[in-house]
């Protein structure tokens, strides 16, 4: 589904990630993982097309997309859950779902809003709430749902946990293990570290930029002096 070869990314004179070789297999989830500044961010976001390729390239269903505008990836089947979601907050659910699909046309909207609200079922309440009104719970429901609305291949996720509540991190991940049951491939960016190990096939560990760590999530669980030394406990 998805390739990164020797991937360099970064800011302006600042690169964030160096020298980065990643495989992602079709159906898959892949956990990112490592401290703040490790730079998970910057490597989504720049599959996604918003930060700046330095070094390397990336294959998506065997095509380069390295020089590819955020658009036509969008249009080609990936999709990104942003850190802080990053709603539309003086628009309603209903249309920050419709601003979601903007690449698909306009008949396939109702059917993808029924898609969504089989996945979120409390958002089906809230259709006409403003965004900002919503819990974050509801929030990251709502940035989700928003990004399904694209119909992607890869869905991009970062900091799916970040300030919720238990229950809530709990249904947001019920939810994408059913993505990824209906096929779905994900890529995920966590904090917390148990979480993101129970849910993924394979991990990625970056320090510093620098890949410190790569492989089967059930080896990285089983490896303690990994997870101590880059991951924490969390």
């Amino acid at each position: 589904m998805l390739r990164l070869e020797g991937l360099g990314c970064g800011y302006r004179d600042m690169q964030a990630v160096h020298a980065l070789d990643l495989t992602v297999e079709k159906g898959s989830i892949t956990a990112l993982l490592g401290a703040n500044g490790a730079g998970k961010t910057s490597t989504l976001m720049c599959i996604a097309g918003h930060v700046e390729i330095k070094t390397g390239k990336i294959l998506y269903q065997e095509t380069d997309i390295s020089n590819a505008t955020p658009m036509s990836r969008v249009r080609s089947g990936i999709a990104v859950v942003p850190e802080g979601r990053r709603l539309f907050p003086r628009l309603s659910v209903k249309e920050n779902l419709i601003v979601g699909g903007y690449v698909r046309p306009k008949i396939r909207t109702a059917a993808g809003m029924a898609k969504v609200m089989d996945l979120f079922p409390r958002l089906s309440e809230r259709l006409d709430q403003t965004a900002g009104a919503l819990s974050g719970g509801e929030q990251q429901m709502l940035a989700i749902g928003r990004a399904l609305m694209s119909e992607p291949e890869l869905l991009l996720v970062d900091e799916l946990s970040l300030g919720l509540m238990p229950k809530m991190v709990d249904i947001c991940y019920e939810a994408i293990a059913a993505l990824n049951g209906a096929g779905m491939t994900i890529i995920l960016v966590e904090q917390s570290t148990h979480r993101a190990l129970e849910a993924a096939d394979q991990v990625c560990v970056l320090e510093s930029g620098h890949v410190a760590w790569k492989g089967s999530a059930r080896a990285a669980i089983g490896n303690q002096k990994m997870i101590d030394a880059f991951l924490g406990i969390r």
